[in-house]
């Protein structure tokens, strides 16, 4: 017989946990979550993780490890037990969000045209010029509306004193957001009755909003043809790329299905050439061209930038914005809110040591025990060393990488990330995670009301990446009590 499963018995353990405060008491829109999960008859909650497990295999919900023996293809890993953010928080969030977004379109436009910030002595030349992701070949682009970053993921964690810092900002190809609306549909099949009462924010949305940030950047055109651009079937994000393509209704294409012809970009289809207005790329810009990047990419449509540069075809995100997903880049955003915005960050940073200053890489060779120190251009959690949990062997590696590339490598402190009750062997165990809101930039910026909740599943692991061992929650906003909510949510 199954035992009854509640939070009785859940420790905190001196983390801050999203759900229960320090006397394990129920957070503000938690508490029927809590007293709904310890009604349950027992076994029924097992169940219903079952029910999704099994769902997910057979709606195919994938993501892709590479390297790995035992095979490539991986099912979804995901919890029952949401993450839930009130509001008030959530409109601190969703307001910084969008002044972060705001001030790094200004940064990228400024380093491919005047250089203001570098000129006036906010950014250090040497540290662009070296940036591993600066484009030179977009020096002078002008994208539709002036806009850059059209969809955008950032990282954000909370410490243990309960703020919220931005951890990283992801530009170029921004990926999740697919397990974020299938995760949402699996767990209002779960929970209809405490989804509905406890006032969640919709996320159904997504898709209609990407599409109309899409659609802008054709203005002159009354109804844009939109393609979505994938390396193919074995690039890691594959099922969202034809997942968001099948529910925007655009057609997903390859390098090959494109052609640039006259000036322009045309897709092959069964009835000849139809002309393309705006790509969804969810290629790197090395390999979006080969007369522009690298040669030898078979991945891209040759002679696009051009067409691009000229203002016949609109690429999102625009080729380049990776300069702002460098991590030494990253330390400067609050300066960059400050420049463009005349305003203050909303939310913070992490502390962040630049290995490139002499003196913050003096102190990171001396606290290797203590710190996360990270490559600028890695992303997945890959090139990464934690101290606290590093063998002295690696401190030694990372210590003589550092001193051979400075400008590749920051640090920062060990935080003590969030946690959140996580089924784990049929009870109930604190794990650690972050977030990952999604932001659109059309004709406004929209922030998509939650994100991708990353768990870290393994017993004391800060790493939340899939390709690391890592699963999902779905994310629940709570909505004012003024706040009208759609029947459908």
């Amino acid at each position: 017989m199954s035992a009854q499963l509640d939070f009785s018995g859940y420790e905190t353990d001196g983390f801050y946990d999203e759900l229960f405060d320090e006397n394990r008491q129920p957070r503000p829109g938690a508490e029927l979550l809590a007293n709904s999960i310890a009604s349950l008859a027992p076994g029924e909650l097992l169940r219903r993780q079952g029910a999704i497990d099994h769902a997910m295999m057979r709606m195919g919900i994938t993501f892709t490890v590479y390297g790995d023996d035992r095979g490539t293809e991986k099912i979804w890993p995901f919890d029952i037990i949401p993450r839930i953010i009130g509001p008030t928080e959530w409109d601190v969030i969703d307001r910084g969000l969008k002044q972060r977004i705001q001030a790094l379109n200004c940064f990228v436009n400024d380093i491919y045209h005047d250089q203001n910030i570098i000129q006036d002595g906010i950014l250090p030349r040497e540290l662009l010029e070296d940036a591993a992701s600066f484009r030179p070949q977009c020096v002078g682009l002008n994208p539709p509306r002036g806009v850059w970053v059209h969809i955008t993921g950032t990282d954000l964690i909370r410490h243990n004193d309960g703020q919220i810092y931005v951890l990283e900002d992801n530009l170029r190809c921004p990926s999740g957001v697919s397990y974020v609306l299938q995760n949402r549909l699996l767990m209002k099949r779960s929970f209809p009755q405490i989804f509905k009462a406890s006032r969640v924010r919709p996320v159904i949305d997504y898709p209609s909003d990407l599409l109309r940030t899409l659609q802008s950047l054709a203005p002159d055109i009354l109804e844009p043809t939109i393609v979505l651009l994938t390396p193919g079937v074995f690039n890691s994000a594959y099922y969202e790329h034809s997942f968001l393509a099948q529910q925007m209704g655009v057609e997903l294409v390859e390098g090959r299905d494109l052609v640039v012809k006259d000036g322009y970009v045309f897709m092959r289809t069964t009835r000849g050439f139809q002309r393309v207005d705006v790509i969804y790329r969810r290629i790197d810009d090395d390999f979006i061209d080969p007369h522009a990047f690298r040669e030898d990419s078979v991945l891209g449509v040759p002679g696009i930038m051009e067409a691009y540069r000229n203002g016949r075809v609109a690429l999102a995100n625009a080729p380049g914005t990776g300069v702002a997903d460098d991590k030494v880049i990253y330390s400067f955003v609050p300066d960059m809110i400050k420049y463009y915005l005349n305003e203050e960050a909303t939310l913070p940073n992490v502390e962040t040591y630049i290995c490139h200053r002499p003196e913050d890489r003096k102190y990171v060779l001396e606290h290797l025990d203590e710190l996360v120190v990270k490559p600028a251009n890695e992303s997945g959690g890959y090139g990464m060393l934690i101290g606290p949990n590093s063998t002295l062997e690696e401190r030694k590696k990372f210590a003589e990488l550092i001193k051979n590339n400075p400008r590749n490598y920051i640090a920062q402190p060990t935080l003590s990330l969030s946690r959140v009750p996580t089924l784990i062997d049929n009870q109930f165990e604190g794990r650690h995670v972050d977030l990952r809101p999604y932001i659109l930039y059309g004709e406004s910026i929209k922030v998509l009301p939650g994100g991708l909740t990353r768990v870290a599943l393994r017993k004391g692991s800060l790493i939340v990446n899939s390709s690391q061992g890592g699963g999902s929650k779905d994310t629940w906003v709570v909505a004012a009590d003024d706040v009208e909510l759609p029947e459908s949510t």
